[in-house]
């Protein structure tokens, strides 16, 4: 079975959406809404930021594990779909994947829940960003 991005990553928020999306990138929607991926299910593990850290730092600490699958991150939101507790934070903070995308390079992926919807970013692994502390990040 296949995981078909362009299905599911789309900008939806009535009611009767599968997930509530009120903002994709144009970042991700060009890297990684192009993405097929098969569907396995894996668990993913949650590490909180006690420090300000890049991608690349975060990379460093978390190895080879680091690396996810937008159809992981797909599962996550279906369970909060609307904003619900889980293990996806719904403050302002974000959540953090990385994922190959439609070429092969890892990004990073952000899911921010922002009141009406979530908000879906991308970003490449090399940009300075400071992820703050008490983001969460999910690994394998």
């Amino acid at each position: 079975e296949s995981f078909v991005a362009s299905e599911h990553f789309r900008e939806d928020i009535a009611p009767t959406a599968t997930v509530k999306i009120s903002w994709l990138g144009a970042t991700f929607a060009r890297r990684f809404a192009v993405k097929v991926e098969a569907a396995d299910a894996t668990s993913l593990q949650t590490h909180v930021l006690n420090k300000s850290s890049s991608a690349v730092q975060i990379l460093g600490e978390l190895g080879p594990r680091a690396e996810s699958k937008l159809a992981d991150i797909w599962c996550l939101l279906k369970q909060q779909a609307n904003g619900e507790s889980g293990a996806l934070q719904t403050s302002s903070v974000p959540n953090l994947f990385f994922v190959r995308d439609g070429t092969g390079d890892l990004g990073v992926v952000d899911a921010l829940w922002g009141g009406a919807g979530w908000e879906i970013g991308a970003s490449p692994v090399g940009s300075q960003r400071p992820w703050t502390p008490g983001t969460r990040v999910f690994s394998h």
